[in-house]
């Protein structure tokens, strides 16, 4: 693998920053300066500012995490980081994003091939949450965002949605696309302001009763489905971070 991926599989830093720390000439590979195309295996030696830096040993890993409102779902070195806040063993990456605002259920592995999988626009997987908003949801609305609307230039999706029973301001939306910040962009065209956002599933997966803050490992029947309805291969057959 390049030595950027071999410094971000190590937990040493990210992927990122350790390109820039290649670009500042800090690394070496065997006592060489490294650059983005130095190759690193098995028995060579890396070391940023002169300290040797040690791969854990690589262990598939696949976790479901309940994300708490204030997290930012980022493996840069940032207070309140998704990675400091698992604080898991193994070096893991979030599967797409929940803005720092809203919270509930967000994936995360070591298997870059899911990572791509899951991420792919065009592949449509859903991604299902519950929306709480400062005001009666009106019939209406769930009509026209149903059938997509214009927001940042762009129309919408067609999606599915419907109203909470027994809960005036409570609707639940499912999405088939990513568009940044996109619920709340299509509520605030109707002038609504979201107060709570959760994400309750992805693909088949359910936040369930994984309280705030928690994570759990995915089941064997959880996984099994993920790798076949993305067409990925089992995470021990692949080239990784």
């Amino acid at each position: 693998m390049t030595v950027d991926k071999y410094i971000a599989r190590s937990g040493f830093t990210s992927r990122r920053k350790a390109i820039v720390l290649i670009g500042e000439q800090r690394v070496k590979v065997n006592g060489r300066p490294a650059t983005l195309k130095t190759l690193v295996g098995e028995d060579d030696t890396v070391s940023v500012d002169g300290t040797d830096i040690e791969r854990k040993a690589f262990v598939p890993t696949y976790i479901a995490y309940h994300k708490p409102k204030g997290i930012e779902c980022t493996t840069e070195k940032i207070p309140n980081n998704i990675i400091d806040a698992i604080n898991h063993p193994q070096t893991i990456y979030p599967v797409g994003r929940l803005d720092k605002d809203s919270e509930g259920l967000i994936l995360l592995t070591n298997h870059a091939e899911l990572i791509n999988a899951i991420a792919n626009a065009e592949a449509g997987h859903e991604k299902e949450y519950l929306v709480t908003l400062n005001l009666p949801v009106r019939t209406a609305f769930l009509n026209e965002i149903a059938q997509g609307i214009e927001i940042m230039g762009e129309t919408t999706k067609p999606c599915r949605v419907s109203r909470e029973p027994n809960a005036k301001r409570i609707f639940r939306i499912v999405l088939t696309q990513g568009m940044n910040r996109q619920i709340r962009r299509m509520c605030n065209a109707y002038n609504y302001q979201v107060i709570k956002l959760q994400r309750v599933r992805v693909m088949h997966i359910a936040l369930g009763k994984l309280k705030s803050g928690e994570w759990r490992d995915l089941t064997g029947e959880e996984l099994e489905e993920l790798l076949r309805q993305t067409g990925s291969v089992a995470a021990a057959h692949l080239p990784h971070f």
